[in-house]
């Protein structure tokens, strides 16, 4: 193999999300940081930092942007990943491609999610634990998640949609693929929050007196003034911009988020359920192998019988 060849198969397989993390190490270690430092101050885990580094992990803008404020970087990791297109190539399922499309021109979108993270918010881990509960193949798990992703990217761009979202505390309650991965998600969401075109407000469980709706429920306005109302069923999305049925819900959710807790107070109680799922280093594999070690160590032990001479 000539010279030649090798620095053409390397040029193919650089990635975006290698050059992003060679810039990120690079202005790390010109600011004297350990990953582990700057896992901290961003909060998330180490192993997240470590990932986008190397490359094997593709970065949320939030990310980005809190490392460029943790490192004094000028803004440059933020303007790299609002010029890179992470998401060229995407499939929405056939049912969802219209909602998909909405969140491509929308301006202005209210939702209320219960249950789980609504997509927009979602870190990849915690959708790809969520499509790995119905999805067999990792394949189809991880086209659903970079279709899923790619709607973010304009949301979190500078001048945005406005996007304000409220969150039933079930959302953070409810486990989705373990410990690591729901610390991560909810460090996202205070990420998440300081845009200033996002805010994010949470009905506490503790106030049952709170009419709260039996589905989550979007709305969401067209930038020619057309707006929709959006919900899910188990398989499908229903639309409606019946003028009556728009104005029914949008007073419903304005009584919503009267009720919850302010983005302040909110975020303060994302942070408390943050450290409730603690600093896990360890992944489940790592926790089943020490599991398995003390089990061992705690089976009684019977005295070998050895031949005799």
């Amino acid at each position: 193999m000539t010279r030649a060849s090798v620095t053409e198969g390397a040029r193919r397989v650089t990635t975006n999300a290698v050059l992003f993390g060679e810039l990120l190490r690079h202005f790390r270690e010109g600011a004297v940081l350990t990953q582990e430092v700057l896992a901290k101050a961003i909060p998330c885990d180490r192993s997240l930092v470590a990932r986008v580094e190397a490359g094997t992990r593709v970065p949320q803008e939030p990310f980005a942007r809190t490392c460029d404020e943790v490192l004094g970087t000028g803004g440059a990791l933020g303007r790299l990943w609002a010029r890179v297109d992470w998401y060229p190539q995407v499939e929405h399922p056939d049912w969802f491609e219209r909602r998909a499309q909405m969140d491509a021109e929308t301006v202005a979108l209210r939702a209320y999610q219960a249950h789980v993270m609504p997509g927009l918010l979602q870190t990849p881990d915690y959708a790809a634990a969520l499509f790995a509960r119905r999805l067999r193949q990792a394949q189809d798990v991880e086209e659903r998640v970079r279709a899923r992703l790619s709607r973010q990217q304009r949301f979190y761009a500078e001048g945005g949609p406005y996007y304000v979202v409220v969150l039933d505390e079930s959302c953070l309650r409810h486990m989705v693929g373990g410990s690591g991965i729901m610390r991560e998600q909810c460090a996202h969401l205070l990420r998440a929050g300081k845009f200033p075109n996002i805010r994010i407000q949470v009905i506490p469980l503790d106030r049952p007196d709170i009419d709260r709706p039996d589905t989550s429920m979007s709305l969401i306005r067209l930038p020619d003034g057309h707006e929709w109302v959006y919900s899910e069923s188990l398989d499908r999305g229903h639309f409606s911009d019946d003028p009556a049925v728009f104005l029914a819900h949008s007073q419903t959710y304005d009584v919503l988020r009267a009720d919850a807790l302010s983005a302040s107070d909110s975020a303060a109680l994302i942070g408390d359920v943050m450290e409730g799922y603690g600093h896990d280093d360890l992944d489940q594999e790592q926790l089943q192998r020490s599991q398995r070690r003390r089990l061992h160590r705690s089976k009684p032990r019977f005295p070998r019988r050895r031949p005799r001479p």
